[in-house]
């Protein structure tokens, strides 16, 4: 308490306001009055406040709900719709956060007719929305607003007719094709929504669409009124689509305007959008910090020469999505293999161009380096210091002489198959860094990227060929492709020379085939101390988990890990494996996916009650539906008046109502975990505060 107050204020800025406000504040003079100071109050984040109630809002609402200028609520599912009625205490409030919170349109009328200084806003749209039903005073609020993020649940405009003076759009539409009575659903906007949107100031327009043939009809309107007259000003226009989603005579238009009247930073279109015509060669460009290519047929001769224009200067371009893209780094893709070797050349034009590359996601392709010296993809990409997250294919990091020979077999090591399992001994591992220090290849190419990029922040390494069982709207995949031949050698020691990272916070390792002990999980758990997400698949031997014990030794030592994805079929989910994750005392999020995988429900409700921040547990895995049913719901009943935010899913993988069971999990929780994909450069950075 004799710190000075501003080493106090900093010291405080890392405590949850509601505590601050609630509690701390109680604790003596001093701090009651550093608690309410504007640096605190300023900007009030609950989105991951997970202990947070309907009274602790009205509570905090009341006490500084004038100081707020800044609120975020995103993902507060658990709390009910009337939570919202307090924001109305914050009159000053500037920017406002609403994402996967209950809200009807009277209540948000309500609400926003009492915040004239309101500049952002960002809501869910959801079935039963009715714009009619917002009052004057409301119009006048949202006709203020300059930057709207509004989630799409069914077909709407939802408010931004009413916004007459964007200049940020973002859209989500995670509209669903059949209602839950199976009826098919129509993209057609309801009666009395076609009013015209209003683009006139618009500087970015987003737009991410879940699976669906519905959210593409739905887009479509929204791009309508762009393509007859595109905004002056607009700098960044991004649309994600999975699948197909074939151009149209409007959509053409709107490019061919784009081209003629606008200078783009930031650019992601539909891969059919891109494939196979000149629009790159004509779109120009100011100073990109994004572009996102993913699954584009685009070949590396067309990228240098109409995106990086034949090595010019890209020095503020900071993210990189080539995810997909599998010709890329090759001169041209008409005669071209998915599995032949990339041109270095390519590479290191890109790597010179694009020095200050912070996001860079090379994922889904086979991009193999040549037998030259020097010109692996690994040893080009070491020169980018400043990047922050990567993603690469698991083929990618072998060493060429790795694959000259095959792989060493290991006499315990079973066939990568699924099938009949195989009876292995218990498998050893060196239980200290010294003796792992032996084993590890050094002299490595992937060892010396690691080495090099000293403070990425995250990293994905993912198997070519990998997709996950998790389904989004369809049924559990029950079959995957077989490794990449050149990925076979990975194992192990590539996975120990991913401690070298002292700074990594999220790690994805999917699909690599030659683990045989998993030791390097141990060596990231010692030294990799502020790893808070963790997301393994399908690694060694598919027919049984050879890495088991070393995985919970290392989540012993995982002291901040906060998310934690396996995926791996025969997974025993058993006492020994939960009571090694009962050491991780801040883990959050747990979710387990496994083909005929196994539970014990005594084990999962004694580990429930000792890690008390866990708010999600999902399991997808082999049991029965009784058990799963009964499972759920002990955990509910024991747990949920103590963790408001508890959301728990156990059902069984291969069950035909899956999907349906999946439609009623929250999104922050379906998007951030539940479902796997690559996660770098997916949007650009800072797109939403």
């Amino acid at each position: 308490m004799e710190f000075s107050d501003e080493i106090l204020l900093h010291i405080l800025s890392y405590v949850p306001c509601t505590d601050l406000v609630l509690n701390v504040r109680k604790t003596c003079r001093k701090l009651a009055t550093l608690c309410l100071d504007k640096s605190l109050t300023h900007t009030v984040l609950l989105q991951k406040d997970y202990k947070v109630n309907k009274d602790k809002v009205k509570q905090l609402m009341r006490d500084i709900g004038k100081e707020i200028y800044q609120l975020n609520m995103a993902g507060c599912y658990w709390l009910p719709s009337s939570t919202i009625d307090h924001v109305i205490r914050c009159k000053n409030l500037v920017k406002l956060n609403l994402s996967g919170c209950h809200i009807t349109s009277l209540r948000l009328s309500k609400m926003l007719s009492a915040l004239q200084h309101l500049r952002s806003l960002a809501i869910d749209v959801n079935p039963g929305f009715d714009a009619s039903q917002l009052s004057s005073e409301c119009k006048a609020t949202l006709s203020r607003v300059s930057e709207l993020k509004q989630t799409l649940y069914t077909p709407s405009y939802g408010v931004v007719p009413c916004c007459t003076s964007l200049e940020k759009l973002l859209l989500y539409f995670e509209i669903l094709d059949r209602s839950r009575e199976g009826f098919m659903l129509s993209g057609q906007l309801m009666v009395g929504e076609s009013n015209v949107p209003h683009y006139q100031n618009l500087r970015v327009f987003y737009a991410r669409l879940a699976p669906g043939y519905v959210n593409q009809e739905v887009v479509r309107l929204y791009l309508a009124v762009l393509s007859d007259r595109t905004p002056e000003n607009l700098h960044a226009f991004l649309i994600s689509a999975p699948g197909s989603f074939a151009e149209t005579g409007a959509t053409k238009n709107l490019l061919d305007s784009m081209a003629r009247n606008v200078r783009l930073d930031a650019l992601q279109l539909p891969k059919a959008w891109i494939n196979g015509s000149g629009l790159l060669q004509h779109l120009k460009f100011n100073n990109p910090f994004y572009f996102s290519f993913s699954r584009c047929t685009l070949s590396g001769g067309h990228l240098i020469q109409r995106v990086i224009n034949g090595g010019k200067d890209l020095k503020s371009l900071t993210s990189l999505n080539l995810s997909g893209c599998v010709h890329c780094l090759a001169p041209e893709s008409l005669f071209r293999k998915a599995e032949d070797d990339i041109d270095s050349s390519i590479l290191e034009s890109l790597v010179v161009s694009c020095c200050n590359l912070r996001h860079l996601n090379l994922s889904a392709a086979h991009h193999h380096s040549s037998e030259s010296i020097g010109n692996h993809l690994c040893q080009l990409l070491s020169r980018l210091k400043h990047l922050l997250s990567l993603a690469l294919p698991v083929c990618s990091i072998t060493d060429v002489a790795a694959n000259v020979e095959k792989p060493p077999t290991q006499p315990n090591a079973a066939p990568q198959t699924f099938g009949k399992k195989v009876r292995v001994g218990i498998q050893t591992y060196p239980r200290n860094l010294t003796d792992q220090a032996n084993q590890k290849i050094e002299s490595s190419v992937f060892w010396t990227l690691m080495g090099s990029l000293r403070f990425l922040e995250t990293l994905e390494i993912i198997g070519s060929s990998f997709s996950s069982a998790m389904p989004r709207n369809e049924p559990a995949i029950r079959n995957s492709l077989p490794p990449c031949v050149r990925a076979q050698s990975v194992g192990d020691s590539e996975v120990a020379a991913i401690s070298q990272l002292t700074y990594l916070q999220s790690l994805t390792l999917a699909q690599l085939p030659n683990i045989i002990t998993g030791s390097g999980l141990v060596s990231i758990g010692l030294q990799c101390q502020h790893l808070r997400t963790l997301s393994l698949a399908n690694l060694g031997m598919m027919g049984k988990v050879v890495y088991m014990s070393a995985l919970m030794d290392m989540l012993k030592h995982c002291k901040c890990l906060r998310d934690l994805r396996l995926e791996q079929p025969y997974f025993s989910a058993g006492a020994q494996f939960f009571q090694a994750l009962s050491h991780c005392s801040s883990l959050q999020r747990l979710c387990i996916v496994s083909r005929s995988g196994t539970l014990q429900s005594d084990a999962v409700m004694s580990f429930m009650a000792s890690c008390l921040e866990v708010v999600m547990c999902h399991m997808f895995m082999g049991e029965s539906l009784t058990v799963c049913r009964n499972l759920q719901q002990s955990i509910v009943r024991s747990f949920q008046a103590d963790r408001p935010a508890l959301n728990v899913v156990i059902f069984p993988l291969l069950h035909e109502d899956l999907t349906e069971v999946i439609r009623d999990v929250p999104m922050r929780h379906l998007d951030e975990i539940t479902l796997f994909k690559s996660r770098v450069a997916e949007e650009p950075p800072n797109l939403w505060w």
